[in-house]
Order: structure tokens, then C-alpha cells, then sequence
């Protein structure tokens, strides 16, 4: 099993940009919500490059999914070994690639690139028919947990997938969740959005033996789409960069926390995290001038 530490990639000296590189699966989410959106805009925004391989697309709004269409596993394979005997890659964070076809193929990469570290982010499939679900997660446990490295996802999520037949009283504890997907082999656990009093969330990286770190933020007041893309490949590039594994899982939540305090609203959906809040210009409190710059739209040319 590939543990997760500090990596170091040779560039020249005269190279610019970022030099770490992230290698995502993932589906095309037409809304900008998640998806390769997310990973993409997550990725770069904490300073790491992104390697995107589409895995097929949802048919969705800023509501929710409708349907999925999913690329042959042919097509995703070619993708990444291509980009692969080019580039070094320093961590695989893999999304929602659509079928148990493509999981064989994402697993078949990831065993023949063993030193790369591999991040699996769980999605919520609540959408999706019943049947496609439990064939997806069945293939899962078996083709790609066994080779993953951390494991993400919602408390919920988790719960109901790893814990099908829980039946204590009290809701499973991350450790619960973290000894049950460590049977799979996976070594970490990040279980997020654990409910709290006071409107208030945990998140919890841990082992089956222990706590590594807790994280507790206070709840927006609003329903968002992406959220955990957004963070999942945030803390892949930052484990791309060489940051320690508890440092980078705080780094990767703040920034999420302030990408959803800075959420935007393009439909009449969910609220959208504004992954580049860093990027707007400070305003003020004073009222916005009037511009006198306008472009008629028809003579407006390239």
C-alpha cells in the first residue's frame, strides 16, 4: 500500500508554473458544479496542475442530476497512458468515472503506477437507479478500495455504503467508518459534514486505530452542489505539493469553507462554490460607478 508522504519533483530551474501534477477521473458536469470543473478550477487554485481524464458526463442542472453517460473504458485508458509515459504524475484522485468497466480501468493504471498515491473520492448516488448503485459500489470494494490510499466522503455517504447493516442506537463514528473501509485496505479516512450541535459540522481524518485530525466548521444556511469535489481535489493537489497529510487535510477544508462562503447562485438550483474567491477585487462600500464602456451586441466582432 502506498503511503502518503512529502514528494519532491526535479524541474529546471527555468520552468514557471506549478510543477505538481494531479491526475483526476472524473465525469464532465455541464453545470460547472462538480465534476472535472471542480477538479480543475480546485486544483489550480491551490497551486498544482490538473491532468483530466474524462470519464463520460452528467445531464444535469444546478438542481440535480438526471442521468449519466458514460465513456468507454477504452477511450479513458488511452487517456491517461498517454498523458502518463509524458508527464509525472504525484497523485491520482479518482471522482465518479460511471461504470464497474471503467473502475477496472482506473484500477488496472493505478496497480501499474503502484508509487502514486491514490485518492477516492465517493460521491452521493442517490440519484441513480438502485440497481446501477449497488453493482457501481460492489465492483468498487473490490477493484479500486484496495488500492486506494484515502478515502472521502460524506458521513452519510459512507455510512450507507460501508455500514449497510449498522444498528447501534448511535450514528457510526468516523473511526466506525474508517475500520470498515480499512477491511477494503484503505489505510485513511476523511468522513466529512458529521452532524454537530449548533449547527455546527465535523470532519474527521483518521486510521481504524485513531484520530489524526478534527476540523469543525459552522454550517452554511444554504444547499450547495459540489462541495465535495472541491475539496477532494484540492487536498489531492495539496498532497501533489509535498504538504503532510493532517496539514494538508486542514488546508483543503479551510479552502473549502471559504470557496462556500463565497458561493454563487448562476440558476435558480444550489449554490455553487466560487473556487476562485481569491481571485475577485476587494470592493467597498461605496456605490459602483456608472461605466460609460458599452458594446452594442451587434457590431461587436473578434
Amino acid at each position: 500500500m502506498t503511503a502518503i508522504s512529502s514528494t519532491s519533483l526535479d524541474t529546471e530551474d527555468d520552468d514557471d508554473g506549478p510543477s505538481a501534477c494531479v491526475m483526476v477521473f472524473n465525469a464532465n458536469d455541464p453545470s460547472g458544479s462538480g465534476g472535472i470543473t471542480a477538479d480543475i478550477q480546485a486544483i489550480a487554485s491551490v497551486g498544482a496542475h490538473a491532468l483530466p481524464v474524462i470519464t463520460g458526463t452528467y445531464t444535469r442542472d444546478t438542481t440535480e442530476v438526471y442521468d449519466h453517460y458514460c465513456m468507454d473504458d477504452e477511450a479513458v485508458t488511452e487517456q491517461a497512458r498517454a498523458i502518463l509515459e509524458d508527464v509525472p504524475v504525484l497523485v491520482f484522485k479518482v471522482g465518479f468515472v460511471g461504470s464497474p468497466e471503467n473502475l477496472s480501468a482506473v484500477a488496472e493504471l493505478a496497480s501499474d503506477y503502484a508509487d502514486i498515491p491514490l485518492l477516492a473520492y465517493m460521491p452521493d448516488l442517490s440519484w441513480w437507479q438502485e440497481d446501477k448503485v449497488d453493482v457501481y459500489l460492489d465492483a468498487y470494494n473490490e477493484l479500486l478500495l484496495p488500492l486506494a490510499t484515502l478515502l472521502v466522503g460524506n458521513h452519510s455517504t459512507l455510512s450507507r455504503w460501508l455500514l449497510p447493516d449498522w444498528s447501534a442506537e448511535r450514528n457510526p463514528t468516523a473511526r466506525d467508518i474508517a475500520r470498515a473501509a480499512n477491511e477494503f485496505g484503505v489505510p485513511y479516512t476523511l468522513v466529512t459534514g458529521i452532524p454537530l450541535p449548533d449547527q455546527f459540522i465535523d470532519n474527521v481524518l483518521c486510521t481504524p486505530t485513531a484520530v489524526l485530525c478534527s476540523n469543525k466548521f459552522e454550517r452554511f444556511d444554504a444547499a450547495f452542489a459540489g462541495a465535495g469535489d472541491t475539496l477532494s481535489a484540492a487536498l489531492a493537489a495539496l498532497i501533489a505539493s509535498g504538504t503532510e497529510l493532517s496539514e494538508s487535510v486542514t488546508e483543503a477544508l479551510s479552502y473549502l469553507d471559504r470557496c462556500l462562503e463565497s458561493g454563487f447562485r448562476p440558476g435558480m438550483g444550489n449554490v455553487l462554490p466560487d473556487r476562485l474567491f481569491w481571485a475577485h477585487p476587494e470592493t467597498d462600500d461605496e456605490e459602483p460607478q456608472e461605466s460609460s464602456f458599452e458594446i452594442s451586441p451587434n457590431d461587436t466582432r473578434h
